[in-house]
C-alpha cells in the first residue's frame, strides 16, 4: 500500500505557503466542515501531512489565531473556536456554559435550554451538500448522484407542459391554494393508499420539501421547553432544528427492529414527551426498517401517554415493498406522515407534503401560512403530472435496481478495505465502522477532495466515533477506497 500524501502546497510569487495553509483551514472552519471544538493537527503532524516545514505551520496557525478562528490551549494544541458563541451577547455566552438540552437515557434533564446557534456544527453535513471542493463522487452525500437524477427528463417536460399557454395564466400568476395544489393532493392520496396510509386529499398539505413539513409540525404542536423524543443515531439537522426552537431533546437508541422501548417508556413516565420523530423505513443512517411487533408497541406507548408521532418517510421511493409504517397501522390518529421527492428527483424542486389527522389540519395550515403563505403551484402541478402518468413510478423502479447494483459493489469494496458494517446494508446509506476516529479521518480526506459523513454528526451530543455513513451510489469506485485505506493506515500508525 502506498503512503498517503495530500495535495502539496506550492509557493507562488503572490501566495506564500503560510497564506495557502491558513486559507485552507480558514475555509473549512467558516464552512463548518471543520466544526467548533475540533482539534487542529499538531504542528509536527500538520507539517508532515501538508509537506511543509514546522515553521510554516506555526505561522499559519498564528494567522488563524489573529483572525479569531482558533484558540490555543496550553499544552493541548489549537482548537476551532465556536464562531456562533463568540457573536452572541454576554448573557447568552453564559447560558452556553450551562448544562445542555440533551437528556440522557437515564432521564436526567438539563435545567436550561441553549440559545439559538449553539449547535451550528450540526449543520456541517448540510453545508457539505453545497461544498464544491472537487468533482469526485462524495461518500457523505445525502442524495443520488446528479448523473442518476438527470435520467428524470420527464420533469422539465412536465413543467413546460404545465406552463404552456393558458395554463400559465391560470396556475402561475396567483398564490395558489393554501393547502397545496388540489391535483397533487389527489394523486398523493392515491399513492398513500398504495402504502396503506388512509389519507383524504383534505388531510394532505404540501410544503417546501420534507424539512419544512417537519418544521411545521414542530411549530404547531410544541412550545419552547417541550420534550421531544428523537432516534439516535439520527439526522443531526433535526436535532439542531429542535434545539433552535428551544425543545428538550430526548435521544432514543435506534435498534435493528426499532427504537429502544425501555428507554421510550422511561422518558414517557418521567418527562411526558409531546412528540416522537421517527424514520421507520430505511432509517438514516443505519438503513434499519421498523418491525410490525415493535411498531405496535410504539403506538401503544403513544396512546397511553398521549404523544404524537411524526413519521418521516423520505426514502419511500427506494424502500422495499410492504415495509411497516406507523401511519398505516395507526390510520393517522396519533401519527403524522411526512414525505418528499428530494431523494429520487431533483432536490432543488423542494416539493414535500404531510398527511395528518383531520383535527390538526387547520392548525398546521395556519403555521404554513405564517411561514411561506403557499407553495409553488406550478411545480406541484408538474409533479402531479409526473406521478399521475406513471413516470415517477417507472423512474423509481430504475433507481432501485441501479442502487441495488451499486450497493453490492460498495459493500464488497468496503469489506475489502477492512471496514465492518454496523448495520445490515440496505437502501441508500451504509453505517460503517472504520476503526479510527472519523472526525479526524474526515478532515484528512478533505485534502483528497472527499467529503465524509462522520458518525459524530448523527448523535444528539457530538462525541468521537469510529463510524461513518456512506452513500452506496457514490462509493462504488475503487479509487475512493484506495485513498481511504492509505489515510486510515496513516492514522493507525500515529
Amino acid at each position: 500500500m502506498e503512503r498517503y500524501s495530500p495535495p502539496m502546497l506550492i509557493r507562488t510569487p503572490h501566495r506564500t505557503l503560510t497564506d495557502q495553509l491558513a486559507e485552507r483551514f480558514a475555509e473549512r472552519i467558516r464552512s463548518r466542515l471543520l466544526p467548533a471544538g475540533s482539534r487542529l493537527p499538531s504542528v509536527r503532524d500538520c507539517a508532515r501531512q501538508q509537506g511543509v516545514s514546522p515553521h510554516t505551520v506555526v505561522a499559519a496557525y498564528d494567522q488563524l489565531l489573529a483572525q479569531g478562528l482558533v484558540e490555543a490551549r496550553r499544552q493541548r494544541g489549537f482548537y476551532v473556536r465556536d464562531l456562533a458563541q463568540n457573536s452572541l451577547p454576554g448573557q447568552y455566552q453564559q447560558a452556553l456554559a450551562a448544562p445542555k438540552t440533551i437528556v440522557s437515557e437515564e432521564g436526567a434533564a438539563a435545567p436550561l435550554p441553549l440559545p439559538r446557534g449553539a449547535h451550528t456544527h450540526a449543520t456541517a453535513l448540510i453545508r457539505g451538500m453545497f461544498h464544491q471542493g472537487s468533482g469526485k463522487p462524495q461518500p457523505g452525500a445525502g442524495v443520488l448522484p446528479q448523473q442518476w437524477l438527470e435520467e428524470a427528463r420527464f420533469m422539465p417536460a412536465a413543467l413546460r407542459k404545465i406552463t404552456a399557454g393558458r395554463a400559465l395564466a391560470s396556475g402561475a400568476l396567483n398564490y395558489g391554494e393554501p393547502m397545496g395544489d388540489a391535483g397533487l393532493r389527489q394523486v398523493l392520496a392515491r399513492r398513500l393508499a398504495d402504502l396503506n396510509v388512509p389519507a383524504r386529499p383534505a388531510q394532505i398539505m404540501t410544503t417546501v420539501g420534507a424539512t419544512q413539513a417537519l418544521d411545521i409540525v414542530s411549530r404547531t404542536l410544541l412550545k419552547a421547553g417541550d420534550p421531544v423524543m428523537v432516534e439516535e443515531p439520527g439526522w443531526s439537522v433535526e436535532f439542531a432544528r429542535l434545539d433552535a426552537l428551544g425543545m428538550r431533546v430526548l435521544p432514543v437508541p435506534r435498534r435493528a427492529d426499532g427504537p429502544d422501548l425501555e428507554v421510550m417508556a422511561r422518558y414517557c413516565a418521567v418527562h411526558a414527551p409531546r412528540l416522537y420523530v421517527s424514520v421507520s423505513v430505511l432509517h438514516n443512517p443505519t438503513g434499519h426498517c421498523l418491525t410490525p411487533g415493535h411498531a405496535h408497541q410504539v403506538l401503544q406507548l403513544a396512546g397511553q401517554y398521549g404523544f404524537h408521532i411524526v413519521e418521516d418517510d423520505t426514502y419511500s421511493h427506494i424502500a422495499p415493498a410492504h415495509a411497516t409504517r406507523l401511519s398505516a397501522l395507526d390510520g393517522l390518529r396519533r401519527t403524522i406522515y411526512v414525505g418528499g421527492f428530494a431523494k429520487i428527483l431533483a432536490p432543488s424542486w423542494r416539493v414535500g407534503y404531510l398527511a395528518a389527522p383531520a383535527e390538526l389540519c387547520e392548525r398546521l395550515l395556519d403555521t404554513k401560512l405564517l411561514s411561506t403563505l403557499t407553495t409553488p403551484s406550478v411545480l406541484e402541478q408538474a409533479m402531479a403530472l409526473c406521478i399521475d402518468q406513471g413516470q415517477l413510478r417507472r423512474h423509481a423502479e430504475r433507481m432501485r435496481l441501479r442502487l441495488a447494483q451499486a450497493r453490492a459493489r460498495s459493500v464488497q469494496l468496503a469489506l475489502e478495505a477492512g471496514c465492518r458494517f454496523a448495520a445490515e446494508p440496505a437502501g441508500l446509506f451504509g453505517w460503517v465502522d472504520t476503526g479510527v476516529d472519523t472526525d479526524v479521518l474526515a478532515q484528512r480526506m478533505l485534502d483528497e477532495g472527499y467529503l465524509l459523513a462522520p458518525g459524530a454528526l448523527f448523535h444528539a451530543e457530538r462525541k468521537p466515533s469510529t463510524l461513518m455513513r456512506i452513500n452506496f451510489a457514490t462509493t462504488q469506485e475503487a479509487a475512493f477506497w484506495q485513498v481511504f485505506q492509505c489515510v486510515r493506515a496513516e492514522l493507525q500508525r500515529r
